[in-house]
């Protein structure tokens, strides 16, 4: 036999298997379809079973609402007459801090935002509850009722959280409950933190909670806590310029009005004095030489305080909320609906991978 009539048997061969095999599998699923014909009814109360459980769950499920807080993140780019302001500053020799918000920008003020640190201090927030005022943290264990669940728990009976309590003193149940507390609120349902665009310096902050009324005191605090933190933060530096050049200014001038009353007092010692005694009018001549020169540095430091103080309220305030959660708020529910068609679909296709695999399953036994 010639090789091209044994290439032409090979790849008729191979045609035929080929044309087999996929009336094989055509077959099967012909048998397949049959056999899950027989059990439609298995099937059938499988998804009926299914959706009456999803509409149950839809029926029970606690709808939740979902604050949504807007703000603007306000940078000084250093121009302008905060920038002239500086340098004469630099001139008198005097540093007033620079703009670093470094920590404050795009993705890291969103980590910021849901550190443990912050959301601790939102939680120690006070509120007024039914004519109370009571910490977020109080409230949250009440409309969660859970005292009833730590009942049976001695530790946690006596466990509160007094509002703008000194978090280091806290006991160590404390520290346990308020750990939960943080990771349960900042999971991805319960707070997104988000920029929609990274061109746009506007951020949202979206609380979703069972409950209306913590989910929109909640927001507020939390923006609320981190603008105060931004701003204690990042103007700590002109801060602590204007303190120290309050006290010297201070120091300066009570040494100025000492020195001017010396003066006084001296020239009333050496009044009608016979000019032939110069060296008793010398101390009047002393205290008016600390009188000029007292002058002249309250002179500088006054300036230097007011260019303090200009860089420091340059820097404040830094978060200018846009929107703010107002009552109603947006409702969410999942749909009986959907919950029907899913739980009826899911129970139907989980059940025809049940019978399929147990008749597998008899077949390899067999």
């Amino acid at each position: 036999m010639s090789e091209q009539n044994i290439n032409q048997l090979n790849n008729f061969n191979a045609a035929d298997a080929d044309e087999i095999s996929l009336k094989e599998l055509i077959q099967k699923i012909k048998e397949w379809v049959a056999y899950l014909k027989t059990k439609w009814k298995i099937i059938f109360l499988a998804g009926v079973l299914g959706a009456a459980i999803g509409v149950s769950y839809a029926i029970f499920q606690k709808p939740t609402y979902k604050a949504v807080l807007t703000f603007a993140l306000e940078e000084d780019k250093g121009g302008g007459g905060l920038s002239g302001a500086m340098g004469l500053a630099s001139s008198f020799g005097i540093d007033l801090g620079s703009s670093g918000g470094g920590a404050f920008v795009g993705s890291n003020l969103m980590e910021l935002m849901k550190s443990r640190l912050l959301v601790e201090k939102t939680l120690l927030n006070p509120i007024i509850v039914n004519s109370d005022t009571i910490s977020l943290a109080e409230y949250y264990i009440q409309i969660n009722k859970l005292r009833e669940k730590w009942s049976k728990k001695p530790e946690f009976k006596s466990v509160q959280f007094l509002p703008n309590a000194d978090r280091s003193n806290f006991t160590l149940q404390q520290d346990s409950i308020l750990q939960t507390f943080f990771k349960n609120l900042t999971n991805i349902n319960s707070l997104i933190i988000s920029q929609k665009d990274k061109k746009v310096s506007i951020t949202s902050i979206e609380v979703i909670s069972e409950n209306e009324k913590f989910a929109r005191v909640f927001c507020e605090n939390l923006a609320k806590e981190t603008s105060e933190f931004y701003i204690e933060t990042k103007s700590k530096k002109s801060r602590l310029n204007v303190e120290i050049l309050q006290k010297q200014t201070d120091s300066i001038r009570e040494a100025l009005n000492s020195a001017i009353t010396g003066v006084a007092s001296e020239s009333d010692n050496v009044y009608n004095l016979n000019p032939a005694f110069n060296v008793k009018s010398s101390p009047g001549k002393r205290r008016q030489v600390d009188v000029q020169a007292n002058s002249a540095i309250l002179t500088q430091l006054v300036a230097q305080l007011e260019l303090s103080k200009v860089a420091l309220r340059k820097e404040t305030p830094l978060i200018q909320v846009i929107d703010r959660p107002i009552l109603p708020l947006e409702k969410y529910k999942i749909s009986k609906r959907t919950m029907l068609l899913q739980g009826g679909f899911l129970a139907g296709f989980l059940t025809v991978l049940y019978l399929v695999f147990s008749n597998l399953y008899k077949k390899i036994i067999e």
